[in-house]
């Protein structure tokens, strides 16, 4: 049952004066239930038992976190129908999605499950001492990932579940051994809420501490602000605008004991289509892209919103059918009144630049907060000197560029700002003779995709879904998959420690039978 209370550990608080409602885009109406939003006082005692949870939690072991995780996948299922409703009542999204992202969100969970219950990803290293090295003795030195402290996780407005309260960043920062305060998107508070229930749940199910888990209502910014500076936390993840992850990175920066910020803040994942691809597949790929444009309303961060050519007869007939096909398409809804205005105001933003042409509009009425596709073409030249082409349009719009040549097309590429994703589409032996266009392209992107559309993130050990700035504030890191558990640990080590003093992932005998490196060499003895 959704309250509109916050969850201050395992004990539900609405002290504060501050009420919202969340909104359904579909029937145009606000929901029901009344969200209190978090007082400092709230705040303030979130944090402390989250520190004081993270002295017991950080030293449980990776079987009894995993045990957590589970527990917590197993308490989104039994939501079931309650959670499903609430998910399509508060996004406008339909029921298949829901659940397709449910089972996402599930998957996630279990696989850092995996990840701890081995154990082998704390990167175990030993250097056995070597007393008789001259002219200096050598000391016993042995490192290992530890948890860094509570952390701040930000809900994403695109996706309720997979991003959000037990989304990856979620996930990623329980399994590592951190509690986690969520500040709960204003547009699916409903949903955060209850998913947040399922983690206390599981949370009072498997023995964890009070405080390793909380969830913050918040109707703007103020609240996420007030979580950043307070002293307890020690890191942030967040998906979301340019202006709003800068500005929590800035206050981070800020503060007396400066932490991370994990932010993905903004894509156009460019699209190159190569001379003999777009000439022998135009047609096809038109009706691809015209696709992914439109998939999710383009809500998705990977959407497809810049595509570049070699100017010429096949690109200029790509561009066509590129038109003709997304006008076909039935728009769908937007996330929120909000969105749908954003995106109608940066799509006019950006369709009255001059020396700009716009190909594509879809002309019929369509229905509150559904959002009318559109493509818009420029010449290379005109992009280069227009920074405001470069910005992303969150929704479904898409600008081809037609370059001059293959110089100018790498000039574009190179100043561009930092990515998600870039696409490459070639025919089979084309890619070769374009090395210094895919390097220019590996350079600004954090996954580089052949002869496939960037829409669609698969969770799994090899993904990065991350890149140079904005696209992510630190391109080191993956947020997706199991790797972004790095994000939330710090190596240290330990010097001539006696052996029954150690953690067990660095004693002698390996009681976890964990793969580690020992001098030098990856083992399991």
């Amino acid at each position: 049952m959704i309250t509109g209370k916050n969850l201050i550990g395992n004990t539900p608080s609405a002290k504060g004066n501050i009420r919202y409602k969340t909104f359904n885009p579909q029937l145009n109406i606000e929901n029901q239930t009344t969200f209190v939003e978090a007082t400092s006082a709230e705040i303030e005692m979130a944090c402390v038992i989250a520190e004081k949870a993270f002295q017991k939690y950080k030293t449980y072991s990776g079987k009894q976190k995993a045990a957590f995780l589970n527990s917590i996948a197993d308490e989104i299922l039994a939501l079931d129908d309650e959670l499903i409703k609430a998910y399509c009542s508060e996004t406008g999204l339909p029921e298949g999605r829901a659940k397709g992202e449910r089972g996402r969100t599930v998957g996630q969970l279990r696989s850092f499950a995996e990840l701890v219950a081995e154990g082998s990803w704390v990167e175990a290293t030993i250097d056995t001492a070597q007393p008789e090295r001259a002219p200096m003795p050598k000391s016993d030195i042995r490192k290992l990932m530890l948890p860094i402290g509570p952390v701040v996780v930000f809900g994403a407005s695109n996706f309720p579940l997979a991003y959000s309260t037990a989304g990856g960043d979620t996930a990623a920062a329980l399994a590592s051994g951190c509690p986690v305060i969520v500040k709960s998107h204003p547009m699916h508070a409903g949903t955060g809420e209850l998913v947040a229930s399922a983690i206390i749940k599981a949370a009072e199910k498997t023995g964890m501490p009070n405080g390793v888990f909380s969830n913050i209502n918040s109707s703007g910014i103020e609240v996420g602000a007030q979580l950043v500076k307070r002293p307890e936390i020690k890191a942030v993840g967040f998906t979301g605008s340019i202006k709003g992850g800068r500005a929590l990175y800035d206050l981070a920066a800020q503060r007396k004991e400066p932490i991370p910020v994990f932010a993905e803040m903004g894509s156009i994942n460019p699209i190159i289509i190569l001379p003999q691809a777009v000439k022998n597949r135009g047609e096809a790929l038109a009706k691809t892209y015209a696709s992914s444009i439109t998939l999710g309303t383009g809500q998705f961060c990977t959407n497809p919103g810049l595509v570049l050519g070699i100017k010429g007869d096949a690109l200029t007939r790509f561009i066509q059918n590129l038109s003709n096909e997304i006008v076909k398409i039935e728009p769908s809804c937007m996330l929120h009144p909000n969105i749908s205005s954003a995106y109608e105001f940066n799509k006019q933003k950006v369709i009255s630049q001059p020396d700009l042409s716009l190909v594509a509009d879809y002309k019929s009425n369509v229905k509150d907060n559904y959002a009318k596709q559109a493509i818009a073409t420029v010449e290379g030249e005109i992009f280069l000197e227009n920074p405001t082409l470069h910005q992303e349009v969150f929704g479904p719009f898409s600008m081809v560029v037609q370059c001059e040549s293959t110089e100018q097309l790498e000039q574009i590429i190179s100043q561009l700002e930092g990515q998600l994703t870039g696409t490459i589409i070639a025919e089979d032996g084309e890619a070769s003779n374009y090395t210094e266009v895919i390097s220019a392209l590996q350079n600004r992107v954090g996954r580089i995709i052949y002869n496939g559309v960037p829409t669609g993130v698969e969770v799994c050990p090899s993904m990065v879904h991350g890149g140079p700035y904005p696209a992510s504030t630190d391109s080191r890191f993956t947020a997706v998959g199991i790797d972004s558990v790095k994000r939330w640990v710090r190596p240290f080590s330990y010097q001539d420690w006696p052996n029954e003093l150690l953690p067990n992932e660095l004693k002698n005998e390996n009681p976890l039978g964990i793969l580690r490196r020992v001098n030098g060499e990856q083992t399991k003895i």
